[in-house]
């Protein structure tokens, strides 16, 4: 069945728009919390119920055409029927449909219907929180998710889901946001002579994976920048408030980009299982570079989630060393004060000089009464206190020795 064909299988499954949660605002949650609350919304429907999220963007459709002498590109954003016109009218070009955002459900049952898009899959685009992954068609087109990430200026990553349909002609591809990481991408195939416009349109589909592959990059060398931050952090004298809560979240970052990665992985390690008459053997030698591009990413967010590990022991053994200074001082000044408040206690007790009837005790505190009493202790104090401190510059407790 030619996905281009009017005559191409309807979608079965209609359904409308996911509600909102119990009157409350769709904006007003986080986007992790969007994304759970409609897990719950679509616990026991049926396989293969298209929903949408309430804040999904309004489609906007995007079309480049190339061969290897030619090129041109427009937006075709509420005019469906012509951009379906156009790639009837050129069947000798290859095509790179783009579509960005999900808010209008019609229209995507239309690509359903013209491309023979299985609601299964369909399902899996919308959802919008699929692993990476790759289905094969009967007819050996090819259906592929990838997660494009970001690390954000709040110091977060920030993914999306990239999900692409193979064709004879053609790659469609989905995202739910206007921006992505693919710019790069649109500019090769923007300049004359690109060797890309010489590939078949499979090398398309790679190329696109290929992009969000080397975005890691920059995702992972900016958090490698951060945790530097975070490390010299530890050791200011003025350490930001709550910096062991920023250390937590970006281990929690780094342990969430790995979940991204291995799939990554896994789906090219499929792409190089495919047969030949599926994946030419010409396209896997660039997704065995891709393989690789996979593996090193994954190291080194194993190598992060590894140095995040010890800036936390980093962290609290600071802690424990600032701690152990604080008690340190404080123990020296308890220290300091035992003795004299030995000798103020001593003077303190209130034995009287004599017996009530005359009679003189002389072993009663006679310093009590004597005219240099005062100054004297005063100077026993000063010197049992000069003596501490010579003592404890000896040891080396007053340094850092």
């Amino acid at each position: 069945m030619n996905p281009l064909s009017p005559n191409a299988q309807a979608a079965p499954n209609r359904s409308l728009a996911l509600p909102d949660m119990a009157g409350t605002t769709p904006f007003t949650v986080t986007d992790r919390e969007a994304t759970r609350q409609a897990r719950e919304i679509r616990v026991g429907q049926r396989p293969g119920t298209l929903q949408l999220r309430p804040d999904a963007l309004k489609p906007r459709l995007f079309l480049m055409s190339y061969s290897e002498d030619s090129f041109s590109e427009e937006e075709y954003t509420d005019r469906y029927d012509e951009l379906m016109g156009f790639l009837h009218e050129h069947p000798e070009l290859k095509h790179w449909i783009d579509v960005r955002g999900y808010g209008d459900l019609p229209l995507i049952e239309r690509f359903m219907q013209d491309f023979g898009l299985h609601p299964l899959q369909m399902e899996d685009v919308l959802n919008d929180y699929q692993r990476a992954k790759i289905d094969v068609f009967d007819d050996h087109r090819l259906f592929m998710v990838s997660r494009m990430t970001d690390f954000t200026r709040a110091l977060e990553i920030d993914d999306d889901q990239l999900s692409l349909f193979t064709g004879p002609n053609y790659v469609l591809s989905f995202q739910d946001d206007y921006d992505d990481c693919l710019d790069s991408l649109r500019t090769r195939i923007r300049a004359n002579f690109s060797t890309l416009r010489r590939q078949p349109v499979l090398y398309l589909a790679y190329a696109l994976t290929d992009v969000v592959l080397d975005h890691y990059y920059p995702t992972m060398a900016a958090i490698g920048d951060y945790i530097e931050e975070l490390e010299e952090a530890i050791f200011a004298d003025k350490r930001p408030r709550r910096l062991l809560g920023r250390i937590l979240r970006i281990k929690k970052d780094v342990v969430r980009f790995r979940r991204l990665v291995y799939p990554e992985r896994d789906k090219i390690a499929e792409v190089l299982r495919l047969p030949e008459e599926i994946m030419p053997e010409s396209l896997k030698m660039f997704y065995r570079d891709a393989y690789d591009h996979a593996i090193q990413a994954l190291d080194l967010a194993e190598s992060y989630r590894d140095n995040i590990s010890s800036l936390t022991d980093l962290y609290m053994s600071d802690q424990g060393n600032r701690m152990n200074e604080v008690m340190k001082v404080l123990t020296i000044i308890s220290t300091i004060f035992i003795p004299l408040s030995f000798v103020v206690g001593l003077y303190g007790m209130n034995f009287q000089r004599d017996d009530g009837h005359g009679h003189f005790l002389p072993h009663n505190m006679p310093e009590l009464y004597s005219p240099y009493g005062y100054p004297v202790v005063l100077i026993v104090m000063t010197l049992v206190v000069a003596m501490q401190l010579f003592y404890f510059y000896r040891k080396g407790w007053l340094t850092n020795r």
